[in-house]
């Protein structure tokens, strides 16, 4: 089987040999939650900070769990609306877990989910001047990834589809356009539904793919954790090779050269 092993995901000067970051919400217990993170083959491994108790040191905290496995731990600032929450939040988190990395998360409504643009940058920008190295999660739009790569952040992860909707990749054109236009790592981020949304994601340039309720709300978690797996190094591979072009008319396969011919009467 080909691998090439060289081929890391590097974030903020870290190698990393998946590509595939994982969440923890919505599991329906710490065991299947751990086995779909082993099955996975994942790094790295995101949680609210708002929702877990972080200094329960004794306690079967699903923090606790989390770091008998191992796994880089990325805090985010879910549940965030505004960029001073989001701010405190991520100074609770290099408190309690000594990591300066932060997945930075700031919602415009209840609703949609969508990021709210302008408290993003904010914060963006006053958490790289605090020496965070921040992962901000965003719309896809190029523009703004680009504004969050000049402000310093490690990586830009824009959206697929609305958070938890299962949606797919609704503007793979978009997607393509932030591959070409920054030259941070490009992380997927949410609306990832099965396992050819994230091969299809990978194809179109990304460097890794984040996501949570595809696993955890499947009928079979485990399973799909290694679908998920598979998909991500499939695509990744599909595009190192270089996709052919795609054409309008039939082009033949195999060469007319020394077919035998019906003699002529």
């Amino acid at each position: 089987m080909y691998q090439n092993k060289t081929d890391l995901l590097e974030i903020a000067g870290v190698p990393f040999s998946s590509r595939l970051i994982l969440g923890t919400a919505r599991y329906p217990n710490p065991h299947i939650m751990m086995d779909s993170l082993e099955a996975s083959g994942t790094e790295m491994v995101t949680l609210s900070i708002r929702r877990h108790d972080v200094t329960d040191n004794f306690g079967e905290s699903i923090l606790n769990i989390i770091r008998r496995g191992n796994y880089k731990l990325l805090p985010n600032t879910a549940g965030c609306f505004t960029a001073k929450e989001a701010i405190l939040t991520a100074e609770l988190a290099r408190e309690a877990l000594e990591t300066n990395w932060i997945k930075l998360e700031i919602i415009g409504d209840d609703e949609t989910l969508f990021p709210d643009v302008v408290e993003l940058l904010n914060a963006a920008q006053d958490l790289v001047a605090r020496g965070f190295t921040v992962l901000p999660y965003c719309n896809d739009d190029p523009i703004t990834c680009r504004k969050l790569e000049d402000l310093g952040c490690a990586v830009v992860m824009p959206l697929a589809a609305p958070i938890g909707s299962g949606a797919g990749i609704r503007n793979p054109n978009n997607i393509q356009i932030i591959r070409d236009i920054v030259s941070i790592p490009v992380i997927i981020d949410a609306g990832i539904g099965t396992a050819s949304d994230a091969a299809l994601a990978m194809e179109l340039g990304a460097d890794a793919v984040l996501l949570n309720t595809a696993i955890s709300c499947a009928e079979h978690p485990v399973m799909m954790a290694h679908a998920m797996k598979l998909a991500v190094e499939a695509g990744r591979a599909a595009y190192k090779a270089g996709r052919i072009p795609k054409l309008l008319y039939a082009e033949r396969s195999s060469p007319l050269t020394g077919l035998i011919h019906h003699a002529k009467n």
